[in-house]
């Protein structure tokens, strides 16, 4: 398979990711990681840095999508700078771990954690299972706790952290709008430092192919981030235009069948 081949595959993985991410209001990272496994398995790459590749690109992919959502979130004045400044502090460190801790396991037992998440993310969607406000925001020393954990299981799911911060800020009685806000603000520096602990991670592991930074394979980086940020805005348009809770429950079915499947194999 050509280079312009692999390119093309990967902008129609982008055109994809972005719409569902816009149309569902979650991050790409959910639905690429998953894509990515099954693409590096087909183009033969080694099951045991299959899942890692797929994380690494993610992430890394994350960092340029992210710029975009919180140009568009602090034009509405949704972020909670106040919050996300003590958060980024432990988001940072947590990222990086997460990264050091992903690189621990085997190809196998990553590809498990993440089934196990993506059925756990399904069922949340499919029986809107929400959390109420339940108590104020934490202090600077608890809101960095809180992004140390997040940060940290995101770098290992390879995700943005909204599937976990807004469920959090939500519960510290912020309001939705906020939350989603500052959520896509706490995914740059989830990306930034989980791509850098990937590709420093990754960066002697003699499995990887050609075009490889590390874990980050860098043509599906191109082509996933040419389509992601565009097709994003067709997602939040068609969103406005369809039975969004119908739509949701079909992805959350679908996301099940995922999990169930790298759980199965």
């Amino acid at each position: 398979m050509s280079l312009l081949s692999v390119f093309a595959i990967y902008m129609v993985l982008g055109a994809f990711a972005g719409t569902l991410a816009g149309l569902f209001g979650i991050g790409g990272g959910l639905i690429i990681v998953p894509v990515l496994i099954f693409s590096f398995g087909a183009q033969g790459f080694s099951l045991e840095v299959a899942a890692h590749m797929a994380v690494g690109t993610s992430l890394a992919t994350i960092v340029f999508t992210s710029l975009s959502s919180i140009r568009s979130h602090q034009g509405h004045g949704a972020i909670r700078w106040d919050v996300f400044r003590p958060m980024a502090f432990g988001i940072v460190a947590g990222a990086l771990i997460g990264a050091w801790t992903a690189a621990l396991l085997s190809g196998a037992m990553l590809e498990l954690i993440i089934g196990v998440f993506v059925i756990l993310v399904g069922l949340k969607m499919l029986f809107e299972v929400n959390p109420s406000p339940g108590r104020n925001v934490a202090s600077k020393v608890g809101l960095a706790g809180a992004g140390a954990g997040i940060g940290w299981a995101s770098a290992i799911f390879g995700i943005g952290g909204g599937t976990l911060t807004v469920p959090y800020l939500s519960w510290s009685n912020v309001r939705m709008q906020q939350a989603v806000g500052t959520s896509a603000a706490c995914g740059l520096p989830i990306a930034v430092a989980g791509a850098v602990g990937n590709a420093w991670t990754g960066w002697n592991e003699p499995a990887l192919p050609e075009y490889s930074l590390g874990y980050i394979y860098l043509p599906a980086l191109i082509g996933i981030i040419l389509t992601s940020v565009l097709f994003a805005r067709v997602g939040a348009n068609l969103a406005h235009r369809l039975n969004a809770k119908a739509l949701k429950r079909v992805f959350a079915i679908l996301l099940l069948v995922v999990g169930l499947r790298f759980l199965l194999s």
